[in-house]
């Protein structure tokens, strides 16, 4: 039985372990898996230069790509019922818009830890989701 059940809780899924623990974590905060949605955000390719490998994939290959993935990795029976969402864009903002879209009342992320200059440099994803969602998150650090 969960704590506190939710009606709707989404998990962005980078494919980490810690992303995947962060599913987990959230299946115990629901009732029913079908209340959990996990999302994986690819990033938009730019355009590139005639002959690179790049120019012969495109959004809708990578999207199958990747949702092919997720099922293969998530076919135990505790996941029955999750739905998958891929999208292009930036993650935090992508999240943030999807969990609104849904109506969601928690956010369940993984957040990688990162400090000083790598994160300067990289940004955070678990930050903007923070600052931008519209329900609580929660985030969960090792």
């Amino acid at each position: 039985m969960a704590w506190a059940p939710r009606q709707k809780v989404i998990v962005p899924i980078d494919f980490s372990d810690d992303s995947f623990d962060a599913l987990d974590t959230a299946l115990d905060l629901v009732d029913d898996a079908k209340k959990v949605s996990v999302i994986n955000v690819l990033a938009v390719l730019e355009p590139a230069e005639p002959g690179v490998i790049w120019a012969t994939i495109d959004e809708e290959s990578r999207a199958r790509h990747a949702e092919q993935a997720m099922r293969e990795r998530l076919t135990d029976a505790k996941y029955k019922g999750v739905e998958i969402k891929i999208e292009f864009g930036d993650a935090g903002h992508e999240v943030a818009r999807f969990a609104q879209e849904q109506g969601a009342d928690l956010i369940v992320l993984s957040s990688h830890g990162r400090t000083g200059i790598k994160r300067l440099l990289i940004g955070s994803v678990a930050e903007r989701i923070v600052r931008l969602a519209h329900c609580p998150v929660l985030v969960l650090r090792k």
